[in-house]
């Protein structure tokens, strides 16, 4: 399968953002841990390219579980947010997917498909000039099941009106991609295309 080439029977093209579209993670990582000193929690590297496509809230709460803290999800969500769209000057897109997409634009209906909030989502798709390119934004807050669950890929096909079977879709991390072949769709792990980071095992 080559990731460039649009084969005739997919239908719709679904994307991850962070890391997939926008040029993201790096600043998250570094949001991450401002946020974990100013709050007082251990949280590396590796472990975050892990859980990545995974809510900041469950983050939260699964650091919570581990670490025996009482950390407030909400609050330390809302301070990483924060801490984030503070540097969103400096995101970037990841050119070679974002040139598929463009090349894409009215050929067929696209979605994004992120683990992130609308808010920080909706702000980064407007920085970098794409959200027009897309007939759907599926977020965190749109469904009960997270990555790696399928549901949020199958949300995005279900609002673009093709079968999830006619839809290829394009992530970063394995969460990702788990869910993308658990919603029976083509899957691409764009990282081997952009040099992006390969996490460390689930449970590192």
């Amino acid at each position: 399968m080559d990731p460039l080439a649009i084969p005739d029977h997919i239908q719709g093209l679904i994307f991850d953002c962070d890391g997939t579209l926008a040029d993201t993670m790096p600043l998250h990582w570094q949001s991450w841990e401002e946020v974990a000193a100013r709050h007082r929690f251990h949280f590396t590297e590796p472990r975050f390219y892990a859980l990545a496509g995974i809510p900041s809230r469950d983050i939260v709460r699964q650091l919570n579980l581990e670490q025996g803290l009482t950390l407030d999800p909400l609050t330390v969500v809302r301070d990483k947010e924060q801490t984030y769209l503070a540097k969103l000057e400096q995101v970037g897109p990841i050119d070679l997917i974002v040139r598929l997409a463009r090349s894409q634009a009215g050929r067929r209906p696209m979605a994004v498909a992120s683990g992130g909030s609308r808010r920080v989502i909706e702000r980064v798709l407007d920085h970098l000039g794409l959200r027009p390119l897309f007939q759907a934004v599926v977020t965190n807050e749109d469904v009960t099941r997270q990555k790696p669950a399928p549901d949020i890929f199958l949300e995005a096909a279900r609002r673009l009106g093709v079968p999830p079977c006619g839809c290829r879709a394009y992530e970063d991390a394995d969460l990702g991609l788990e869910a993308i072949r658990a919603a029976g769709m083509e899957a691409v792990d764009v990282r081997p295309l952009t040099g992006g980071f390969c996490p460390a095992p689930r449970g590192f």
